[in-house]
């Protein structure tokens, strides 16, 4: 497992803390699981794109109805 040291405003630090404490979870976890969230969104996009260059519609509208439950359930 890697090391990743960050530099970010202290009042964006208190803000985090505030809201892993709000989730009950540490900071350490919460960057994890947002930046999981931002990886699931990029490698949607990306997939997303390479289908449309495929021109495949079907595929394409199944994607965005896959990508419209996720975020209907969260």
């Amino acid at each position: 497992m890697a090391t990743l040291t960050i530099r970010i405003p202290d009042d964006k630090h208190r803000r985090l803390k505030a809201l892993a404490k709000h989730r009950h979870v540490s900071v350490n976890r919460l960057i994890d699981e947002l930046s999981t969230q931002a990886l699931a969104e990029f490698d949607g996009e990306v997939c997303f794109r390479a289908l449309s260059m495929n021109g495949d519609p079907a595929r394409e509208l199944e994607l965005l109805d896959k990508i419209d439950a996720h975020f209907s359930e969260g």
